[in-house]
């Protein structure tokens, strides 16, 4: 390729991000929110509905299982019907369910509900990373998808101080609890949102009427480049089902998931149980830690596309996760500082291994193996989501204290690191043409 075109294609895909990545980030702030807010809410609504942390640790978890069982039909539906449709479907059903859980007044109700939220919310996460794939090459990709999921931190950022400030101002009005009214007013933004993605997206390049036919081609054509450099990959899904990679990938993000999920829904209590029991209070810290959790996202998707390497990103980070979640379980009950500095760099070590994870099962999946193969890692790991939420739950309402089920997740994050270094091979493009692909 020519330096000029080179050049010209560094334009396009810029467009490309500033068209789509944006809007992708902002669909999953809203999914996030509606997502993790009972891991605010919970400040006060276990003491309105008279539930156990176990109850709510269940509650918590039970999400992850509507994502076990709905995930893969939903991406292969995506591949079928297109993004458009299938996100509009998702968003919107995630927006109602929310609203519709300020009115549970029972255990039964909340898990009936959160399940649903799984469901309805199942696919949007591989979905997106599916979606990327259509629209970006492999050495571009890990700073599309570490912007995208950086979100997710963004989201901590606002949710924590949003759903604070919604709780101590509301409560009380139109009889509803502070709890009821974020549940609310987090819910409605995501049913608009998803009538809108209906009109904004487009499903895939060669259908984008914003690019003119110059930049269009130019994609393909560099699409194309990028999957001879990558090889034979396998496109059957049962086939891909077949190859040990897959599931070796599944157990490392398993690991991964069941300390993210744990920061998700736990981390506001930590900081409760450090001294800080204002419901604004604890938003605000949570942002910060959130908010250097989207820097660390951004960064290492940034850097490991810079070096093309994913393995050491991945891991170390992971490590980092890990080592900080041990030092809250010592410290939990001994310095404040100590536990509010570690959960944030555990939220930033445990956050950066994510887009860089994703990285992995595309270099050898494609088609409908990479539509099913990334809805199968994503729905069978996060199942750690269901699991360590509530693993830690029962412990609290055990022991009365987090620390014993910390030292279980630090255990868990560490041997993604172990996995990742031991068993995942090292990645090298292959030649085209005697010279390997740039840009």
């Amino acid at each position: 390729m020519t330096p000029r075109a080179t050049t010209e294609l560094d334009g396009v895909y810029r467009r490309i991000f500033q068209r789509l990545v944006p809007f992708l980030m902002l669909l999953w702030v809203l999914a996030w929110i509606d997502r993790v807010n009972i891991g605010f809410i919970k400040l006060t609504m276990l003491d309105d509905l008279k539930w156990s942390e176990a109850v709510y640790g269940f509650g918590a978890g039970i999400f992850f299982l509507g994502y076990f069982f709905f995930e893969v039909p939903s991406n292969l539906l995506l591949q079928k019907i297109g993004a458009r449709k299938t996100i509009m479907r998702i968003t919107i059903g995630w927006g109602l369910t929310s609203i519709a859980t300020m009115f549970v007044q029972t255990p039964v109700m909340f898990y009936a509900l959160r399940f649903l939220l799984g469901v309805f919310e199942a696919g949007f996460y591989p979905g997106i990373i599916l979606y990327l794939t259509y629209w970006f090459p492999n050495d571009r990709r890990a700073t599309a998808f570490g912007m995208f999921m950086s979100a997710s931190a963004f989201a901590g950022v606002i949710g924590g101080p949003l759903a604070g400030n919604i709780m101590t101002g509301l409560n009380g009005v139109n009889g509803w609890t502070g709890w009821q009214w974020v549940l609310l007013l987090e819910g409605i933004p995501s049913v608009i949102a998803g009538i809108v993605t209906y009109f904004y997206l487009t499903d895939r390049p060669e259908e984008a009427k914003w690019l003119t036919a110059r930049e269009r081609e130019l994609v393909h054509e560099d699409m194309e480049r990028d999957r001879q450099s990558l090889g034979d990959r396998e496109h059957g899904f049962l086939t891909a089902l077949k190859n040990g990679r897959i599931w070796l990938l599944i157990l490392i993000f398993f690991c991964i998931i069941a300390a993210n999920s744990s920061l998700t829904f736990y981390g506001p209590t930590l900081v409760k149980e450090v001294g800080f029991t204002s419901p604004v209070t604890v938003g605000w810290i949570m942002a910060v830690a959130y908010l250097c959790g989207a820097a660390g996202m951004i960064w290492n998707g940034y850097h490991s596309d810079l070096h093309q390497e994913s393995r050491y990103h991945c891991a170390l980070a992971a490590a980092l996760g890990a080592g900080s979640l041990l030092v809250i379980a010592i410290f939990l009950n001994q310095s404040a500082m100590v536990v509010l500095l570690a959960l944030t760099l555990a939220i930033v070590g445990t956050m950066s291994a994510i887009p860089v994870f994703w990285q992995m099962p595309n270099r050898f999946l494609t088609g409908t193996a990479a539509a099913g193969g990334v809805a199968l890692i994503n729905s069978i790991a996060n199942l750690a989501g269901f699991g360590a939420p509530w693993m830690l739950g029962l412990i609290k309402t055990a022991t009365g204290s987090l620390a014993p089920g910390l030292y279980v997740v630090a255990a868990v994050e560490l041997c993604a690191t172990l996995l990742i270094l031991a068993l995942v091979p090292a990645f090298r493009k292959q030649q085209i043409g005697g010279a390997a692909l740039a840009h």
